[in-house]
């Protein structure tokens, strides 16, 4: 049997998927002959990004909805937009809660201000429960919903030899996200709904560009593959989450970090 994922006439939604590891799940996708509805918070490249792919990828539909993530009852509209938009192809088969913050500070000296688990954690949640909300309104029993957390969510980076980044928040977010994940994988599997986690590891981003170039040789010099990820990279265990070949599959986490954590 030959293996091919084949989104055709399917619908996905891409929590943050106008840049970095999100557009390369957006572009994905696409490729594989999904239709994609961008959720973006501020970005102004995010309709852009979307008319692009609608010239590139002609037969089918993109569109960016704005939605801040954290707010729930914007979520439950921006789920309403997102079907209507989809208009005949009708429907939503899967997905893709990236949508992250980070900040590398000491804990001594971060604030409740920052020490702030709504994006990573409660934006995850809005956008799992809107999704389940319709797949069990609507009897759907194939929905797949993909969480992006990270390798961060197991160990604590460091920045040179025994010295930590300072992500006290981000790395307790993304535990935080991962166990979430399987908790709903749990509560939803009756409903036919999946959800799984990609954990990246270090990827080549605007987010990773901030660190020092010291801190970054650390990086590679750590990663038993030697170089960072490049975002396309994290995509293809995306699409097989949320395609049928991964029909079993359900509060599993898959690490794509170069090997990181067999060290």
């Amino acid at each position: 049997m030959v293996f091919t994922i084949d989104f055709k006439n399917k619908n996905f939604i891409v929590t943050g998927g106008n840049r970095g590891i999100g557009l390369a799940l957006t572009r994905s996708i696409a490729q594989a002959g999904g239709n994609v509805s961008i959720l973006y918070r501020s970005s102004s490249s995010a309709p852009q990004v979307a008319q692009g792919l609608e010239k590139e990828f002609p037969r089918q539909r993109f569109f960016a909805v704005q939605c801040d993530v954290t707010d729930q009852k914007r979520v439950g509209e921006a789920f309403e937009e997102v079907v209507q938009g989809f208009g005949k192809e009708g429907g939503l088969h899967g997905v893709v809660a990236n949508a992250g913050v980070a900040i590398v500070k000491d804990a001594l000296e971060v604030g409740g201000e920052e020490f702030d688990y709504r994006t990573n954690v409660l934006g995850v949640f809005y956008i799992a429960q809107a999704a389940a909300k319709y797949w069990v309104k609507t009897k759907f029993t194939e929905g797949s919903i993909v969480v992006i957390s990270s390798m961060s969510s197991q160990i604590y980076n460091q920045s040179a030899l025994n010295e930590p980044l300072r992500h006290v928040f981000y790395n307790s977010s993304k535990a935080a996200v991962s166990s979430l994940a399987k908790n709903l994988a749990a509560e939803w599997a009756p409903h036919g709904i999946r959800v799984n986690i990609v954990s990246p590891g270090y990827v080549e981003t605007e987010q990773s560009g901030v660190h020092a170039p010291a801190v970054r040789k650390f990086h590679e010099d750590s990663v038993p593959l030697r170089r960072y990820s490049q975002p396309k990279e994290q995509a293809p265990p995306v699409l097989l989450l949320l395609s049928e070949h991964s029909s079993y599959m359900t509060g599993s986490e898959v690490f794509v970090d170069g090997g990181m954590l067999i060290w």
